[in-house]
């Protein structure tokens, strides 16, 4: 069981489960084990790393976290490693599947849920509430037998009866449950209605004292934050959180927001947690990468212009004292000012210590030449290269599939009176040089399809966005892009809501001075994943009918 003092909140945080609902967000194996170390060097005190019952794929993921991350306790605040917990229905199958995936890490945690809302019972589950309440009991005793630490969460309790709920939770303390969680599983409650929720349950369940409380919120009215920091005026002490705030439809709570709410206003809530906060852009830049969910520029603590300030007033304030336009300082949440100006006489030592201060310390040997061989290309073409710009070349750099393809060079032909035409020169996986030219409608188009027809496969185009790091006609263009194969391949997972699969939809992401090129690098960069995608399938045996059971109570 994961303890803390009455005035330390615990970080649980879901990205890796129920941020990867999100469509389009799929993470291969490697992505995932990535991720989870950053979200330990974080100081994230619960990392729920899947749902093993899920696919082969997700088991190994959740597996391969246990053993490799789940031992870590490196630069972690509490000197102890973070708990690794995998998602289970209440279920004896999936029960057993989640510890199996991750019994090896120190400390490990199993997550089981059941719906409580009437409205899920009669519709969705086809049962009533006695039975309810047995298949709870059943479900957190097995788990129990199975491992000391069990978080038991009724889902949609936001809008299930108060007073059910606190016999179902009750009975879940007596069958050994360690923590409670009480999800607003479809964002419908306020906080006022939140925060009496869980204040009412805490008075009321028999037990209460015995574990730890927890809130799950989702943001379909934009009230996740606000809920969940009234559950924990309520009581709660532990938050389920997503880092960007990504989930299904609107998301889940965001993990910088409400830590820095806390970290912020220390006054207010007289609460702390253990979280690294000079960790939270590069984690925020990692996950948005790997998942290809763009952070909005106006996104609170992360986003872009959290910290930029452009009426004359403001400025005018902010030379005068910094405090009369900011609560926090950029600085806290790893937006450092470089005392470095880095160009292209700047060598590998001042290189190499502008990552390390940037929060970039853990790099092998081969990403930092990789990284300082973009950077010197760089440097050749702006006078000046910014903290922006590295991180840029970092995200390009690191935060990349498996190189299956590899594109060597783009030579574009366009203009208002002209057919756009493309050449692309790519290496492909047995080490040989190839080379096509296409025709397109634009110069990204006509760039696409030569890349396409190289490699062999047909995809649509659903999302493209560029976004120019910084300020300046030599800034470094970054380029997000979302496709899916033309085939229509299905994912493992279901959509709650339609009890449908998701269509397999891949994530790319590109960075350059040269739109066109970042553009190229995307669009490989989503190829690649697919192609790791199908790799990692065909190793697996993995098949959208790996379960028995639907998956249409997935989300919490």
């Amino acid at each position: 069981m994961t303890t803390t003092s009455p005035n330390t909140i615990l970080i649980f945080d879901t990205t890796l489960r129920d941020g990867e609902q999100s469509p389009g967000a799929t993470l291969n194996v490697e992505e995932k084990v990535e991720i989870a170390r950053q979200l330990s060097r974080l100081g994230v005190d619960i990392c729920e790393a899947g749902f093993p019952i899920a696919s082969p794929g997700d088991f190994e993921a959740v597996n391969r976290i246990a053993r490799e991350i789940g031992p870590l306790t490196e630069g972690r605040r509490t000197g102890q490693p973070m708990v690794i917990a995998g998602l289970a229905r209440a279920s004896q199958t999936d029960i057993q599947r989640a510890y199996d995936a991750v019994k090896d890490a120190p400390r490990h945690r199993i997550h089981t849920f059941l719906a409580t809302s009437d409205i899920h019972l009669r519709h969705k589950l086809k049962i009533d509430r006695e039975e309810c309440i047995e298949q709870v009991i059943e479900a957190v005793s097995f788990a129990r037998s199975l491992c000391d630490d069990v978080e038991f969460s009724p889902e949609d309790a936001g809008r299930s009866d108060p007073d059910f709920l606190v016999q179902v939770l009750g009975e879940a303390i007596k069958a050994g449950a360690t923590t409670l969680n009480i999800p607003d599983t479809v964002g419908y409650t306020t906080p006022e209605e939140f925060g009496w929720l869980i204040k009412y349950l805490i008075e009321n369940t028999p037990g209460a004292d015995q574990v730890i409380w927890s809130t799950h919120c989702h943001n379909d009215l934009g009230l996740a934050t606000a809920n969940t920091l009234a559950g924990v005026q309520a009581g709660a002490r532990q938050m389920e959180v997503t880092i960007n705030g990504i989930g299904e439809r609107a998301g889940n709570t965001s993990l910088e927001e409400v830590v820095m709410a806390i970290h912020t206003r220390p006054t207010m809530y007289h609460l702390e947690t253990n979280i690294d906060t000079t960790q939270l852009t590069r984690t925020s830049r990692m996950v948005s990468a790997y998942t290809g969910l763009v952070v909005q520029p106006n996104k609170a603590i992360v986003g872009a212009n959290a910290f930029a300030h452009e009426a004359g007033i403001h400025q005018d304030g902010m030379l005068k004292n910094q405090q009369t336009y900011e609560i926090m300082r950029p600085e806290t949440v790893g937006l450092n000012a470089s005392r470095l100006v880095l160009g292209k006489h700047s060598g590998r030592h001042a290189f190499r210590v502008r990552l390390e201060e940037l929060g970039y310390d853990n790099l092998s040997q081969e990403d930092l030449n990789a990284a300082f061989k973009r950077f010197k290309g760089l440097a050749d073409k702006k006078k000046v290269v910014t903290d922006a710009d590295i991180q840029a070349i970092i995200t390009d750099e690191i935060y990349q599939p498996p190189e299956i393809w590899k594109l060597n060079y783009i030579q574009v032909s366009c203009g208002d009176r002209s057919t756009p035409t493309a050449t692309v020169s790519l290496t492909g996986p047995d080490g040989v040089t190839y080379e096509d030219a296409a025709l397109g409608t634009g110069p990204v188009d006509s760039v696409y399809q030569a890349i396409s027809r190289i490699i062999g496969i047909e995809s649509t185009l659903i999302e493209f966005a560029i976004n120019a790091v910084t300020e300046g006609l030599d800034a470094v263009a970054e380029t997000t892009i979302r496709i899916q194969p033309h085939n229509g391949e299905k994912d493992y997972r279901v959509n709650p809501q339609t009890d449908q699969p998701y269509v397999r939809t891949f994530s790319g992401h590109g960075a350059s001075t040269d739109i066109i090129v970042a553009s190229a690098r995307a669009y490989i960069s989503a190829l690649n994943k697919l192609l790791a995608a199908r790799e990692e399938n065909s190793r697996l045996g993995e098949g959208t009918d790996y379960l028995t059971t639907d998956l249409t109570d997935q989300a919490d």
